[in-house]
């Protein structure tokens, strides 16, 4: 028979413990954290990092935020490394071992053979008097007094730890290598994140067709133009071809309820000057941004004054940066 438990209550408990040792191993970033941050900046090695079960696992992803961020990183997952995959360290390499309470069998076999190879350890360890705290050159202090659950065994609060400390020191390394949103965006080139980081209105606006026509051109012609290219706007250009204004759907619905004979009216009588405009460089997220401060739903594309296409929020939805 089930025990019948208040499962909210267990819920909040878990949070609250794993937030709780978080906040403990804030006081536990001393000096030794810095000197090992200062190393792994110097080092032109690789940095290695390992671990056995769920520490294993914690290392997987401390590497890959690692290597997203500037710092080339390579996990040896501490099993395999004393059958064969110890050859991957080479000399000047750092290696990482994670573990809680640093004393297991396989770390006690594993510490030997790392310190032999001659490059520098970290542990990050519960315990820093343990085996391998005492024979690490840097200490990473994952304190993690108890776990989260009642019979004090699985690892939870403990890899919640880690993560959080391999979270820190990876971001400790971004921002002293001056990791920038362009360096990012190398890593980062997929999905809506990458498109956020280097999609440049270039990539957008030669999917269209320019609509544009003269500032007297009459107004018949100035809604097929924008019929055909299907933008539900045109450039307004003077006769030097640099950029008088803007008609859009709404300029036209405006000249029906303004003007009773549209006889003799041209682009220029109903245009709207000085309209907001973007560079072919600057960034799409710029162009969404000022879409959605003046509440439009396209921008005039301009070079040297000059139209030269159209970038419309539909363009922005399709590559899913809204």
């Amino acid at each position: 028979m089930k025990l019948v438990k208040n499962i909210q209550s267990t819920a909040k408990k878990v949070l609250q413990e794993e937030a709780e040792a978080i906040q403990k191993i804030i006081d536990k970033i001393d000096s030794d954290f810095e000197s090992c941050v200062n190393h792994l900046l110097n080092s032109r090695g690789r940095f290695v990092i390992t671990g056995i079960g769920k520490s294993a696992i914690i290392a997987q992803k401390i590497v890959a935020t690692l290597n997203s961020t500037g710092t080339p990183a390579l996990f040896m997952h501490a099993a395999d490394a004393i059958h064969g995959d110890l050859g991957m360290i080479q000399y000047g390499d750092t290696v990482m071992c994670i573990s809680k309470s640093g004393d297991t069998p396989e770390i006690k076999v594993l510490v030997p053979l790392i310190k032999r190879t001659g490059v520098k350890l970290i542990a990050m360890v519960s315990n820093p008097q343990s085996y391998l705290g005492k024979n690490a050159d840097f200490i990473l202090h994952a304190l993690a007094e108890r776990e989260a659950d009642l019979l004090n065994l699985a690892p939870t609060t403990s890899t919640t730890v880690a993560l959080a400390l391999g979270d820190a020191l990876a971001v400790c390394l971004l921002e002293c290598r001056g990791f920038s949103s362009t360096d990012f965006a190398k890593y980062h080139p997929g999905g809506a994140l990458g498109k956020k980081l280097y999609l440049k209105v270039s990539d957008i606006y030669p999917n269209h067709e320019l609509p544009i026509v003269q500032y007297n051109t009459s107004i018949k012609d100035a809604i097929v133009e924008i019929s055909s290219k299907r933008l539900g706007a045109t450039a307004v250009v003077n006769a030097d071809g640099t950029l008088a204004g803007i008609i859009t759907d709404g300029d036209v619905r405006r000249m029906l309820n303004k003007y009773e004979v549209l006889t003799g009216l041209e682009a220029k009588d109903i245009m709207t000057a000085n309209p907001k405009t973007i560079e072919p460089d600057a960034y799409a997220t710029e162009a969404l941004q000022v879409m959605q401060e003046k509440n439009i739903t396209s921008l005039v594309v301009l070079e040297n004054q000059k139209p030269i296409g159209f970038v419309h929020l539909h363009d922005l939805l399709k590559e899913g940066l809204v």
